[in-house]
């Protein structure tokens, strides 16, 4: 049961053969499912309905061979319209189309078509031209199906044109993905080479720091083995003082010795008594003279 303008439609009460007439229904939609139920209905009048679309679903009833959709409001058809392959009659009069669907192509059966009094594009209204005739309307079919294929291809190219310039965009930018990858790789290598480089100086310079501090430690030990019978500087130092002090003595002896045995100082109490010590001192060693002259020949017999 199809509901029309508030009355309800039994699509078997207008079913006569293969043509099912739902023309002056007073249908808002097309009751695809119902239709659907009845494939032995090859030929449907949808005409002088108030149909604006098609649902895309109607483009599901393949068994379709003649179809008339004259005198609604219909502004489209279903881009999917070229499924309908068996279709070979095509009543499209009087209504709201401006194009057809690029899948109107595929419609190789179709053998009649009316177009007329629709606010067609300039150029498909001039390649459908008239539909006056049995003729003109085969003609008709003929001509469209002709500029529809065409218009098909160059879209068909033009894809192709897409896809290939996707394609060609895809390899460029694996390519260059490829050239940064190999790049990446090489500056990490690089970095890797310049990183072991500067480990290995460090390592040669600490090894060859090492070499002169122990080449410095057998030279000091060598030059300590070497001269063991130098005193060490401090001790150098303090002998150099105290001979220093000893030449001082001497001198300052020497001098009080002379003064006192040339100067008038002589009858001093202190030249007195430097002068009596050095005479005990010279007697001292004239003695000890003497005594070795007594002792050297009994030692040489």
């Amino acid at each position: 049961m199809v509901k029309s303008g508030g009355k309800g439609v039994n699509l078997k009460d207008k079913l006569e053969g293969n043509e099912l007439d739902l023309s002056l229904c007073d249908l808002n939609e097309v009751p695809v499912k119902e239709l659907a139920g009845l494939p032995k209905a090859t030929i449907l009048d949808l005409s002088c309905n108030n149909l604006t679309t098609l649902p895309s679903d109607f483009c599901s009833l393949t068994h379709l061979v003649k179809l008339d959709l004259s005198k609604n409001q219909l502004q489209q058809l279903p881009s999917e319209f070229g499924r309908l392959v068996n279709l070979q009659h095509l009543d499209l009069l009087n209504n709201q189309l401006v194009t057809l669907p690029v899948s109107f192509a595929q419609l190789k059966n179709l053998k009649w078509l009316d177009l007329k009094d629709n606010p067609l594009d300039p150029t498909l209204a001039k390649v459908a031209g008239d539909c006056l005739d049995e003729k003109q309307c085969k003609q008709a079919a003929i001509r469209v199906l002709q500029h529809m294929r065409a218009i098909q291809s160059e879209l068909d190219r033009e894809r192709q044109r897409k896809l290939q310039a996707e394609r060609e965009l895809e390899k460029k930018r694996e390519a260059e993905q490829r050239v940064r990858e190999a790049q990446e790789r090489e500056l990490r290598k690089r970095e890797k080479a310049e990183e072991k480089e500067r480990r290995r100086r460090e390592y040669d310079a600490l090894r060859a720091a090492k070499q002169e501090m122990a080449a410095q430690s057998r030279k000091e030990k060598e030059l300590s083995v070497s001269h063991p019978s130098n005193p060490p500087q401090h001790k150098r130092s303090w002998s150099r003082v105290l001979l220093k002090i000893l030449l001082f003595l001497l001198l300052g002896a020497l001098s009080t010795l002379a003064i006192c045995k040339i100067t008038e100082l002589q009858r001093q109490p202190v030249c007195i008594s430097v002068n009596t010590l050095y005479e005990d001192v010279l007697t001292l060693l004239q003695s000890r003279e003497i005594l070795q002259n007594v002792l050297q020949p009994n030692t040489q017999q």
